[in-house]
Order: C-alpha cells, then sequence, then structure tokens
C-alpha cells in the first residue's frame, strides 16, 4: 500500500506553521491570510527558492519524485494554483504577483481561520471552472522553464509569520543606506509590436482566377489594404489599393474571362483588409459577395464551409491575434497542431465547399508575413527544440535576430500583454 495523497489545505496549513519555506508565511494572528510567492521565471532575479512550495507539494502529491522524475516548474504551479482553486472556504484575496520587487500573492479563508476549518483533511475537491486570468497564468507558465534546472527542496528558513507589507531593501556591502533598487522588469519585447495597431503589418496577396495564380505581391499597409478591381476606385477611402489583373489578358477562355471581369467591376470600392489592435477585420464596400475562411497555406480548405461572409459597410472580425499564440506556444509544446494564419476569400460566389476550389473564378490568399515567421521560427527545431537561430521579419523595419530562449520568453510575454 502506497502512501494517500495528503490534503492540500492541512498540508499547506502545516507548512505555514512550520515556516520552512522561503516566503511562505501568515500575514495575521488568527492565521486567516497567508502570502505565496509568485515569481514568474521571466524575471531577471529568479532563484530557485522562489518556486519551493511548488516542487514541495508536487512531492508530497507523487507527482514528482527526485531523480527519477523530470522537473517541470510550470506543471507543479499550475496544479498547485489549481489545487487551491478548487477548495471551497478559501479564495485569492489579492494578485500581487507582478509586483516588481515582491511578486506574491494572498490568500483568505473566508468564513474561519485554519484552526477553526471543520474536517480539513477530509472535504472533498469542489469542481470548479479555471477563470480567464488562471486560463492566461497557464498559457504564460508553459514556457518559463527556460534554465531553470532542478529545484532545491532546501532553501533558507524564514519566520513563521512577516509583515504583510514589509520593506524590500538591498544593502550595499559595508553600508547601512539602502542601495538603489536594480530596474528588475524585463527588456522592451520587440514582438510587442505585433499589438500596435499604428505598426505596419506586411501582406502577401495572391490571387487566383480558377485556380490559375495571376498575381502576387507583397505590401505594407499602415492603414489597411484594399482589392479593388479597376484604378478608377475611391481614393479617398483608407486602405492601400491592391489591384487585381485584368482577365483578359491572362485568361485564354475568354467566357471565363468575362465572369471574371464582372466579379472584379462589382468590388466598387474594394475589399477591405484592416488591423484593430490584435484583430484583424474585413468589409466590403461593393456589391460582391465575399465568403472568406482560415485555411492552410497551400489551399483553402474545401472541406467545411466558409468561416463566415464579410459584412457590407461595415467591418467584421476574420483574424484574432491571440488564439494563434495561444495555439503556437501548444504546438510548440507538442500538445497541438500547427496554427493557421491564412485568410482566404472567395469572391463572387459561395465558398467551394466540398468542391475543387479551383473551380471558383477569383479566389484570394491574404498572408501576414510576421505570422508565417513566427510559425517558421517554431518549427526550426521541429517544434520542440528550437535549435537555431531565425531572423524574424515583423515590420518593415529590420530583421530580428531571436535566440530560441529568446524567443520563448518573448513569446510568453506577448501573451501576458492580450486581452482574451
Amino acid at each position: 500500500m502506497g502512501t494517500p495523497k495528503p490534503r492540500i489545505l492541512p498540508w499547506l496549513v502545516s507548512q505555514l506553521d512550520g515556516g520552512h519555506l522561503e516566503g511562505v508565511a501568515w500575514l495575521d494572528h488568527s492565521r486567516t491570510r497567508f502570502r505565496i510567492p509568485w515569481k514568474h521565471g521571466l524575471r531577471q532575479d529568479t532563484q530557485q527558492e522562489d518556486f519551493g512550495i511548488f516542487q514541495a507539494w508536487a512531492e508530497a502529491s507523487g507527482a514528482y519524485t527526485p531523480g527519477k522524475d523530470k522537473p517541470d516548474l510550470p506543471t507543479w504551479k499550475r496544479n498547485f494554483r489549481s489545487a487551491l482553486n478548487r477548495k471551497e472556504g478559501l479564495r485569492l484575496a489579492e494578485d500581487r504577483s507582478k509586483d516588481p520587487r515582491d511578486p506574491h500573492k494572498i490568500y483568505e479563508f473566508v468564513n474561519s481561520g485554519a484552526g477553526d476549518l471543520p474536517e480539513l483533511g477530509t472535504s472533498p475537491d469542489t469542481d470548479g471552472r479555471c477563470s480567464t486570468s488562471d486560463i492566461q497564468e497557464d498559457i504564460l507558465e508553459t514556457l518559463s522553464d527556460m534554465a531553470l534546472g532542478p529545484i532545491s527542496s532546501e532553501g533558507p528558513l524564514c519566520p513563521a509569520m512577516v509583515p504583510e507589507y514589509a520593506p524590500q531593501l538591498l544593502l550595499s556591502p559595508n553600508s547601512d543606506v539602502p542601495a538603489p533598487c536594480p530596474n528588475l522588469e524585463p527588456p522592451e519585447n520587440p514582438l510587442k509590436r505585433l499589438l500596435v495597431p499604428e505598426e505596419e503589418w506586411e501582406f502577401e496577396v495572391t490571387a487566383f482566377y480558377r485556380g490559375r495564380q495571376v498575381f502576387q505581391q507583397t505590401v505594407f499597409c499602415p492603414h489597411g489594404l484594399r482589392l479593388v478591381g479597376s484604378e478608377a476606385g475611391d481614393r479617398t477611402l483608407m486602405g492601400h489599393p491592391v489591384l487585381l489583373p485584368d482577365p483578359g489578358m491572362l485568361l485564354t477562355d475568354r467566357g471565363v474571362a468575362g465572369y471574371v471581369s464582372r466579379v472584379l467591376s462589382s468590388l466598387g470600392g474594394g475589399l477591405a483588409l484592416s488591423r484593430a489592435g490584435q484583430q484583424l477585420c474585413a468589409r466590403r464596400l461593393g456589391h460582391c459577395h465575399t465568403y472568406w475562411a482560415v485555411g492552410e497555406e497551400l489551399l483553402p480548405d474545401s472541406g467545411h464551409g466558409p468561416d463566415g461572409e464579410v459584412p457590407k459597410d461595415k467591418e467584421g472580425g476574420v483574424f484574432d491575434l491571440g488564439p494563434f499564440v495561444t495555439d503556437l506556444i501548444a504546438f510548440i509544446e507538442g500538445s497541438g497542431r500547427s496554427p493557421r494564419y491564412t485568410l482566404w476569400f472567395c469572391l463572387g460566389e459561395s465558398w467551394p465547399q466540398d468542391q475543387p476550389w479551383t473551380k471558383k473564378l477569383v479566389m484570394v490568399k491574404v498572408v501576414p508575413t510576421c505570422l508565417r515567421a513566427l510559425l517558421e521560427m517554431a518549427r526550426a527545431g521541429g517544434a520542440s527544440s528550437l535549435e537555431n537561430t531565425v531572423d524574424l521579419h515583423i515590420s518593415n523595419s529590420h530583421p530580428l535576430s531571436l535566440t530560441p530562449d529568446q524567443y520563448k520568453v518573448y513569446l510568453q510575454d506577448l501573451v501576458q500583454d492580450m486581452d482574451f
């Protein structure tokens, strides 16, 4: 018979009473509020002792055996947080995990102190749902074990109780005067430019007439782009006009060329594509009905219907950077498929569902090249080891040469700034 798994609350109370884990301490004499250090692996001042509570619970719960299992800090941290969230009578009182000097979280027992908890060791877990912040934290912690190495369970002793607002002072050698606190914030994340609406995105636009590629152009569009069928379009409209070629000069079938010309002439002001933060939005400014889907870069997915129809004279979302980065992290970790980022538009006809897309008169593919670069970087080491340095071209600027570790840090930091 193995040792039964302990309940987290009585186990945690014993750790708080013992005061043997760095930063884990009661905040009041009634043993109602307590603090847990919650430092992110992205910080430059991270030490192994900052994560002792998570490893200790992993060992106590049987999820980790030193010398046998591979250390997995993100999983330890996620499991610990989830175990606390499932407990009735306990709530997260304050989240100070982003405090630059002393990141931590404060929990409290809602109805009573630790000494008055009834049946503390036998109460069943509840089936609580994860909050949005919990989901974001899961994503952030997925890639935070960057070279931390094995974490020692032996850390310096701390008092059984510390002041809730204890000052954090750094003393210089041989001096009683506090030294200036160094800047603990990480360096500026170059990937955050993906979230700035004013930053130019580069788009690769490819057009097909009856399956034949007739046009490809890469454009920088600070105010978006518009697919137009004639140069006489309204130039007062926002967006860089991208003129689709005359089918009469490219197609030998006069009948097909005539139908394509009718589609292009009905574009009017054009099919507009623009950015709004981390969203890409589309709208049609003419009479040409247009259906869209996010598919593979080499061909649209005609096995199912379109993701939607582009609305007329108002913007409709067609792509969200947030889910893409979430899927990219899952892909790197080997738990998901390669995320899609290619927009396909079918102009003037219904979506090619369950039929060859090459039979459609006008199909247009739009690729944000920065998203292609993000995925190629993840694939550089088989989406698992990321061994090579890759030049990442985000916008109309100099390419960024990022190491694998830099890429992981910047990617998880990018997710932190997103609004899911």
